[in-house]
């Protein structure tokens, strides 16, 4: 279980540019997690085997555990585009 999240400045920076409807969903999510630290869906970075994503509609979040705090390193927006057909 997850006892603290910690947000680095430039997670916190994106999170704040966020509309105040999506950052409380967002904030919902991440307390959510802190007693399921990897949800289904989650997935390890290539590579790297502490760090997580997970995707929250078109916002992508990465972060890491490290005794037992959750680590946010970035909330990105992505919005999944449709591949041309051939």
């Amino acid at each position: 279980m997850i006892s603290t999240i910690l947000l680095a400045p430039p997670a916190e920076q994106q999170l704040r540019a966020v509309e105040k409807p999506l950052r409380k969903a967002l904030v919902k999510w991440l307390n959510a997690i802190k007693n399921h630290p990897r949800p289904p869906g989650v997935t390890t970075l290539e590579g790297e085997d502490h760090l997580y994503r997970v995707r929250d509609g078109d916002y992508r979040i990465i972060y890491a555990i490290r005794d037992n705090n959750l680590i946010v390193l970035a909330i990105k927006h992505s919005v999944r585009t449709p591949a041309p057909r051939s």
